[in-house]
């Protein structure tokens, strides 16, 4: 009997700490997470500028309360962000104080806090993939190209331009010096020449023209005095100029709605590389490869 009475308050005492543990745990549960003693703590060590140590502080919290600490949470991303420089850190973050806290007043701000997260970490990387620019080694390369697509061209219209004038003058040669040699011949031979004759008839001169030579005979004329004849030169044949070419007429593009440069570019071009050489043409009227309005005139090159 004296046994059986001595178990029984020690399992009484037993039953009693057992409920005080259970109460304890549902009072940690239930205790707001702004009056957490870790959360208080990690508040009063960012007052005083020591941040690593509130950042622990804080991540305890996350630990112990696991979907109950969205305030700390929050903290943490804005430790992450601004002072530890880590964007991504703090990208997880601020998105868990969303996920627990959708209907937060300040859901909006830590939302625009994701965006300059993620531009933070976008600029780290090369080329800027956010604002759409292009790594300066791939818009050299691009650059180099279109200088040769653009030499090939010229050597292409240099090659037929040459050409055209060696026809040119090929058929030049073949009837210009003819017409020159024969004219010269005919009206640079000066006065006829006179024939003395012994009767005492009025002097003739021989006027041996060009039709006369090829039919073998002489006609006659009277002889006109050296003074008085005048003076035939030859006039070469006035040169054809070749008329110039008509200049050739810039193509244009009007904006549409629903256009991109890369759109513009294939339909022109079947290339949509060649959006660059369209912006390129294009910079006094824009700022950027999307800054594209609707009724814009854009020159393709």
């Amino acid at each position: 009997m004296p046994r059986r009475f001595l178990l029984f308050p020690l399992l009484l005492v037993g039953v009693l700490l057992a409920l005080a543990g259970c109460e304890g745990g549902e009072r940690i549960g239930l205790t707001a997470e702004t009056d957490d003693p870790g959360y208080r703590r990690g508040k009063e060590l960012l007052r005083q500028g020591r941040n690593q140590e509130a950042l622990s502080a804080f991540q305890k919290v996350i630990e112990r309360r696991d979907d109950d600490a969205a305030e700390s949470h929050l903290e943490a991303g804005l430790l992450y962000q601004q002072h530890i420089r880590d964007p991504i850190a703090a990208i997880y973050h601020y998105r868990k104080f969303r996920e627990l806290k959708p209907n937060s007043p300040q859901a909006d701000l830590v939302r625009q806090r994701i965006d300059a997260a993620k531009r933070e970490f976008a600029s780290t990387l090369p080329g800027d993939p956010l604002n759409n620019t292009v790594d300066p080694r791939f818009n050299s390369y691009d650059q180099v190209e279109r200088l040769r697509r653009e030499n090939e061209a010229l050597k292409a219209d240099l090659a037929d331009f040459r050409a055209r004038g060696l026809a040119r003058s090929n058929g030049a040669a073949a009837t210009g010096p003819e017409r020159e040699t024969t004219s010269t011949a005919t009206l640079d031979a000066g006065p006829a020449p006179v024939a003395p004759v012994e009767d005492g008839s009025p002097l003739v001169a021989l006027d041996v023209s060009l039709t006369d030579r090829s039919a073998g005979t002489l006609s006659e004329r009277p002889a006109v005095p050296e003074q008085e004849a005048p003076l035939i030169r030859a006039q070469a044949p006035p040169v054809a100029t070749p008329a110039p070419a008509a200049a050739a007429t810039p193509r244009t593009h009007v904006v549409v709605r629903g256009d991109t440069l890369q759109s513009i570019a294939l339909r022109y071009y079947s290339d949509r590389s060649r959006f660059r050489d369209i912006y390129a043409a294009n910079r006094g009227l824009m700022n950027s490869p999307n800054d594209l309005r609707i009724g814009m005139e854009l020159k393709l090159p």
